[in-house]
């Protein structure tokens, strides 16, 4: 890969540590254990948060892309995004194990959810700049592979310096959490510290650029005559639909993973740190592996391969008994969860013309998010109807398996 895409590559780098530390494995768990009242409701409450986060993302990405677009101003909206996901990060600090920051905790973690979606439409959009169709797959892949590494190291920074060790050092206060809830600050710092490349290697088009009210009038005019031509490419329009049931599944999958294991099996901070650690370290190999020949099998078959891994896996996941059962099945899921990821956004690129590139991506993100408020929505009725988080949880495995029913009726197109 050239400079310009290494400086793209690691935004992944830098951003996976959101997913990873507060949506996946830490911040979600302790809020399920040491915020709510129990794991079940604590899992319902972090649905309906997610379903907000979701219709959020849903009404303003193919909009704000289309925005970037028309006002030439990518570099800088995923800037202004990259900021809010900083801080909205950092505020998860303030959030003490005591139902009454219940509030406050969802709220800092639907802001951003929601910056950190924004920011993935102006990032992905960058793809093309920094990579020739023939090379797409190859950069996605190792990019989302370097997330994958990214997320790791900071999960590994934080079990080493911040929840391991006892007493907890800088004066942290364990009966407060305190060595839980600066894991927070440790992913805002580390967003922050690594995200600045991109910004200075992809530079927006010079030249004048319109106002903020005209780029939203030609952005309004742009995303309206993207939607009156889906009906007339039939195969991007499959494309996206299948995408909105598998990534709604896969979503829904990182955001209660960690809840999951926790209630279920009983995982504490320090062994759901462990089991994250090994789920990235196979996550990132699969990532790259597949990246290196997703150009040469497809991108619509290396997402195929994908799915079909996870649904048989995860099926397994639902019915594992003992706890060793449950990490082998979970640690070889993690193999096939990033080349569904990094394989769809290559193939967005593809289907998406340069000059409207931001506001297909928006589309790109609407796909994943505008049922994204169904999956988490769904698993949490489907909880608080049980009783059983293995129940809610396999709901998942139903929009991955309608996802893939999907797409398999997609032909991929030739590449020049």
């Amino acid at each position: 890969m050239n400079r310009r895409a290494w400086a793209w590559a690691l935004y992944d780098w830098a951003n996976s540590a959101f997913p990873t530390i507060v949506s996946t494995f830490v911040i979600a768990a302790y809020f399920a254990r040491g915020i709510a009242p129990d794991p079940a409701t604590g899992q319902a409450q972090w649905g309906w948060m997610q379903t907000l986060a979701g219709i959020g993302i849903a009404l303003l990405s193919p909009l704000l892309g289309a925005v970037a677009d028309a006002g030439g101003r990518r570099r800088l909206m995923l800037a202004l995004c990259t900021a809010v996901l900083v801080l909205a990060t950092a505020g998860i600090w303030f959030a003490r194990p005591d139902p009454a920051f219940t509030l406050w905790a969802l709220a800092c973690v639907g802001l951003a959810t929601l910056a950190f979606e924004l920011a993935m439409v102006f990032y992905n959009a960058l793809l093309p700049q920094v990579a020739g169709e023939r090379e797409m797959g190859r950069v996605s892949g190792l990019a989302w592979g370097l997330g994958y590494a990214g997320g790791l190291l900071c999960l590994v920074i934080a079990l080493v310096l911040l929840v391991r060790p006892d007493p907890s050092p800088f004066g942290l206060d364990r009966g407060q959490a305190e060595h839980v809830r600066a894991t927070a600050l440790l992913t805002a710092a580390w967003i922050a510290l690594f995200a600045w490349p991109v910004l200075l290697a992809l530079p927006d088009p010079a030249g004048a650029r319109p106002p903020w009210g005209a780029a939203m009038r030609d952005g309004l005019a742009e995303i309206t005559a993207v939607l009156r031509r889906l009906p007339s490419n039939p195969g991007l329009a499959r494309f996206l639909v299948a995408r909105l049931f598998y990534t709604d599944g896969l979503n829904t999958l990182f955001a209660f993973g960690a809840i999951y294991a926790a209630g279920v099996f009983g995982m504490g901070f320090e062994e759901i740190l462990l089991f994250g650690i090994a789920l990235n370290l196979t996550a990132g190999l699969g990532a790259a592996g597949f990246g290196l020949v997703e150009d040469r099998l497809g991108s619509k078959r290396t997402v195929m391969v994908a799915l079909s891994a996870l649904i048989l896996l995860g099926s397994g996941l639902l019915v594992a008994e003992g706890k060793s059962f449950f990490w082998a099945l979970a640690l070889a899921l993690g193999i096939f969860i990033g080349p569904a990821q990094a394989a769809s956004r290559t193939l967005m690129a593809r289907l998406s013309p340069p000059a409207e590139v931001a506001a297909h991506f928006g589309l790109f993100a609407l796909s994943g998010r505008i049922t994204g408020f169904l999956g988490p929505a769904l698993l949490a009725a489907v909880t608080t109807a049980t009783g059983s988080q293995r129940a809610g949880m396999a709901t998942v495995v139903v929009f991955l398996a309608l996802g893939a029913v999907i797409l398999a009726g997609v032909r991929e197109p030739a590449r020049g």
